[in-house]
C-alpha cells in the first residue's frame, strides 16, 4: 500500500502529471517532510600527483546536492544522490561544503576537509577493536599526516575487497568466523606512494549476553507461577541443574550473573531439565502462557521447551521456537499448545529444554514463569471510534473486528490482553503490533472514519496515545489522511520517540499546525521504514484533546538513588530532601513539578537548576553515593539524562568523582550539548573508557565556567545502562 502512496506523492509534486491538477490537489503535506539529515561525503584522491579529487555526497532525504569546493571555484549544483563530482585541486588543505536539498526545498549543510598533498602519508596510527555489541565485527580507525583516505584489507579468505573510509573515520567489517586474521591498512594521499600498516588481530565472538533480558517481569504476582525469576517468589526447592546424564552428552550448566542479575547458563545444550522438589508439582490449568527469555550466540538456532507431568498417559509435550542470534528472544508459549497435544497440566513437576543443533552451543535463560491475563485490569466503560459523538477515542473496550485497526504490509496486529496493567494504563484490552520477520518496511495499521476529524472547527488538535515496547524502543508515527482508508491520499504525519522498554508511556502528537484540514483516515506506524525484526509493540487510548488541556503527569513507580539495588536511577519520585541533589556555588536547585509534561518525559517531579545572577561560575549540584558505581565489574557504563532549557541551550557536564561528595577528589567528566529550548531532550554520556574506575559522587553542571544569567534548566531520569 505504501508503495502506491509514494508513487502518487511524486505525481502530485511533479507538475501534476496525467490527470493531476494543481487546482484540486492539496500538497500541503509536502511541508511536513523533514530537512535532509546525516550529510557527509566520501572523498577519494587520485594517487598520481594530479590533485584530482572525487567527492560523493551522502545523506538521507536529499533529492540533490550542491558542492562548494572551498577553493574559490564555482559551486557545482544539482548533483543527484548516488552520483559523484570530480575537481582538481592545487596542493593544500581546503574546507569544502555540501548542501543537501530535500523534496520541499529545505536544506542541510555539512563541511568536509579536503587534504591534497603530494607527499606520502606519514605518522600512520591505526586503532583496531572488536565491536562491543556485535559479534565478530571489527572497527578500524586510521589517522595520518597528509592522508585523505585509507583502505582496510581485513584478510578473510575469499574476500579481497577492501573497505574504504575517509581518514579519521571508521571502517567496519563483520567476519564469518572468529579467529586470527592479517589486517592491512593502506593510507593514501594525492601522491603515488602509499603508507601501510600490517598486523595480526584476533577477532572474537560475543559468547554471552552483555545486557539483561530487555523487559523485566512486571505482572502482578497473583497472576504468575514463577519457576526462575528475580521478580517473583519461585516455587520452593526447585532444582535448575538435575543430573539427567547431560554430562555424557557433552553438556554442562552454571549459574551466570550479569551485574547481579542471575540467569541459567546451559553449556553446549543437548537437553537440560528443571525439576521441582520431590512431591511438588504446579497446577497451571488457570495459566494462559509459559514465558521465558533466551539468549544465544549464533550456533543454537532453536530451543525445544517441554512440560512434563507426573500422571499417566501423555506425560510430556514439546514446543519448538526459533532464536535470534546474539540477542535476547522473548518467548510466550500458549498453554493450549501443550493441552492440544493431550497433556494434562494440573501436575507439572518438570520442564525440559533441548537445543538445535544438539550439544553445539550455549544458551542463557531467564524469567521462566507461567502467567495469565491481569486480574486487576480496568474494563473500559465506553468506546467511541468515530468523532460523531465527540473527539476521536480508541480504547479497545471489546475485541471484535469493528474496533480493530487493520494491519497492512504483512505485520500481525489484533486486540489482545494488556501485557502490563499499571497506573499509566490499567485497561484490560490493547492493540498489538508485531513487526513480523519478513514484513514490508512500510507496514502499519490503519482505520477509516465515517465521520471526519475536522480540525477547521474543532479546537482539539492534540492527539495522545499510550504505547508499550516489549523488545526495544523506536519511533512512533501518527498519520492522518485526507481520504477514507485504504484509499491513497495526501496526508500529514507527526513522529515521536519512545523512551521505555517494558513500561507503558504516553506520547503526544501535536497537529495544531494543521487546523485548516479535515481527515478521514488514521494510520499508526512503529519503526517505520526499518527492517522487520519480530519486535512487539502495543498501543491504546488514542485520544483527541484540546491543545489548551493541561497535561497529566505520571508518578514514578520506583526510585533507586543508589546502585545498591542495581544501576543508578534518579527519577525524583518524591520531593523530600533525601532525593535532592545538593546545590553549591550559590545557584538555585530543588525538586519541582515538571514544567513540560510530554511524551519523552511525563514524570511529575524533576530537579530545577537556576544559574542565579551572581552565582559562582563553578556552581553546580552534587550527590554522594553510599554504594559506589563500580565500573570495573558493572558493564553498564553509559548514563542518560533528560534535560530541559527554559531560556537557552547550553553544555551539560556529568562528572563522576572518586570520593564521597563534597570531598574534593580526582574525577572524570563528559560534556554534551543541548539543542532545544522549551522541550525535553535526552543526553547520553559514555563512560566506557573508564571501566577501570569506581566512583562515589555524581556532579552535574549546566553552562559550566560561564557567568550566571538567571537561566533556568531542569533535569530528570539520570539512569545507568
Amino acid at each position: 500500500m505504501n508503495i502506491i502512496k509514494n508513487t502518487i506523492k511524486l505525481c502530485l509534486i511533479a507538475l501534476m502529471v496525467y490527470s493531476c491538477s494543481q487546482d484540486d490537489v492539496n500538497t500541503d503535506y509536502v511541508n511536513e517532510i523533514a530537512a535532509p539529515s546525516n550529510i557527509s561525503a566520501a572523498v577519494r584522491i587520485s594517487q598520481d600527483n594530479s590533485g584530482l579529487v572525487t567527492i560523493t555526497p551522502l545523506g538521507q532525504g536529499a533529492v540533490s546536492f550542491n558542492i562548494n569546493f572551498g577553493d574559490d571555484s564555482d559551486v557545482l549544483e544539482g548533483i543527484i544522490p548516488g552520483k559523484s563530482a570530480t575537481h582538481t585541486y592545487s596542493e593544500g588543505t581546503y574546507e569544502a561544503s555540501i548542501v543537501a536539498k530535500g523534496l520541499n526545498g529545505l536544506t542541510t549543510a555539512a563541511s568536509q576537509t579536503i587534504v591534497v598533498s603530494f607527499k606520502a602519508p606519514e605518522n600512520l596510527v591505526v586503532s583496531i577493536e572488536n565491536d562491543a555489541a556485535i559479534s565478530k565485527k571489527v572497527n578500524v580507525v586510521a589517522t595520518a599526516d597528509y592522508a585523505m583516505s585509507y583502505e582496510v584489507y581485513f584478510g578473510e579468505p575469499g574476500n579481497d575487497t577492501p573497505v574504504s573510509a575517509n581518514i579519521g573515520e571508521t571502517a567496519s567489517y563483520q567476519y564469518q568466523e572468529a579467529g586470527i586474521y592479517t589486517i592491512r591498512v593502506v593510507a593514501m594521499s594525492a601522491a603515488i606512494e602509499t603508507t601501510e600498516y600490517v598486523t595480526e588481530f584476533e577477532v572474537t565472538a560475543i559468547l554471552q549476553p552483555l545486557t539483561s533480558a530487555p523487559a523485566p517481569p512486571s505482572r502482578a504476582a497473583s497472576d504468575v507461577i514463577s519457576i526462575f525469576s528475580g521478580a517473583y517468589t519461585d516455587v520452593a526447592g526447585t532444582n535448575y541443574f538435575p543430573d539427567w546424564g547431560q554430562a555424557g552428552q557433552g553438556s554442562g550448566w552454571a549459574m551466570f550473573s550479569l551485574d547481579g542479575d542471575d540467569m541459567l547458563q546451559y553449556i553446549n545444550l543437548s537437553y537440560q531439565g528443571i525439576a521441582l522438589a520431590d512431591g511438588t508439582s504446579v497446577d497451571v490449568t488457570e495459566m494462559e502462557f509459559l514465558h521465558l527469555d533466551v539468549w544465544t550466540a549464533e550456533v543454537v538456532t532453536d530451543i525445544e521447551t517441554s512440560l512434563i507431568n507426573g500422571l499417566t498417559g501423555t506425560t510430556e509435550a514439546p514446543i519448538t521456537k526459533s532464536l535470534n542470534p546474539n540477542a535476547w528472544t522473548s518467548i510466550d508459549i500458549p498453554i493450549s499448545d501443550y493441552t492440544d497435544q493431550g497433556l494434562s497440566v494440573n501436575e507439572i513437576f518438570q520442564l525440559k529444554f533441548v537445543g538445535t543443533p544438539w550439544a553445539a552451543g550455549t544458551v542463557f535463560i531467564d524469567n521462566i514463569y507461567f502467567y495469565k491475563s491481569a486480574s486487576n485490569c480496568e474494563a473500559e466503560t465506553s468506546e467511541n471510534i468515530d468523532p460523531a459523538l465527540g473527539n476521536i477515542n480508541w480504547t479497545f473496550m471489546t475485541k471484535d473486528l469493528a474496533h480493530t485497526f487493520e494491519p497492512f504490509g504483512d505485520i500481525t496486529s489484533s486486540i489482545v490482553d494488556n501485557p502490563l496493567v499499571d497506573q499509566v494504563n490499567p485497561s484490560c484490552n490493547v492493540q498489538s503490533y508485531i513487526k513480523t520477520a519478513g514484513c514490508q518496511t512500510w507496514s502499519g495499521v490503519g482505520k477509516g472514519l465515517t465521520n471526519a476529524i475536522d480540525l477547521t472547527t474543532s479546537p482539539d488538535n492534540i492527539f495522545k496515545m499510550k504505547v508499550f515496547a516489549k523488545d526495544h524502543v523506536t519511533d512512533v508515527t501518527l498519520q492522518l489522511e485526507f481520504e477514507p482508508y485504504p484509499n491513497t491520499a495526501p496526508l500529514v504525519a507527526v513522529t515521536q520517540t519512545m523512551t521505555k522498554v517494558g513500561e507503558w508511556e504516553e506520547l503526544v502528537f501535536d497537529f495544531s499546525a494543521h487546523t485548516d484540514k479535515t481527515f478521514k483516515s488514521v494510520i499508526v506506524y512503529f519503526d517505520r521504514d526499518n527492517p522487520c525484526d519480530d519486535a512487539s509493540y502495543y498501543f491504546d487510548d488514542l485520544k483527541q484533546v484540546n491543545s489548551a488541556e493541561p497535561a497529566t503527569c505520571n508518578p514514578e513507580s520506583v526510585e533507586n538513588i543508589d546502585p545498591a539495588n542495581g544501576n543508578i536511577n534518579w527519577t525524583f519520585m518524591t520531593n523530600d530532601i533525601a532525593h535532592t541533589f545538593e546545590a553549591f556555588g550559590n545557584i538555585g536547585a530543588g525538586i519541582v513539578e515538571n514544567p513540560v509534561i510530554n511524551g519523552i518525559n511525563s514524570s511529575c517531579n524533576v530537579e530545577s537548576y537556576i544559574k542565579t545572577a551572581g552565582c559562582e561560575t563553578w556552581s553546580g549540584v552534587g550527590k554522594g553515593l553510599t554504594n559506589a558505581i563500580d565500573l570495573t565489574t558493572n558493564t553498564s557504563r553509559t548514563f542518560s539524562l533528560m534535560v530541559l532549557a527554559q531560556d537557552h541551550p547550553t553544555e551539560v557536564t556529568l562528572q563522576l568523582e572518586f570520593e564521597p561528595y563534597p570531598n574534593t577528589a580526582p574525577l572524570v567528566a563528559i560534556t554534551q550539548t543541548m539543542t532545544k529550548v522549551g522541550e525535553w531532550e535526552e543526553l547520553v554520556f559514555d563512560f566506557s573508557a573508564h571501566s577501570d574506575k569506581t566512583f562515589k559522587s555524581v556532579i552535574i553542571y549546566f553552562d559550566r565556567d560561564n557567568p550566571c544569567d538567571d537561566a533556568t534548566y531542569y533535569f530528570d531520569n539520570l539512569k545507568q545502562y
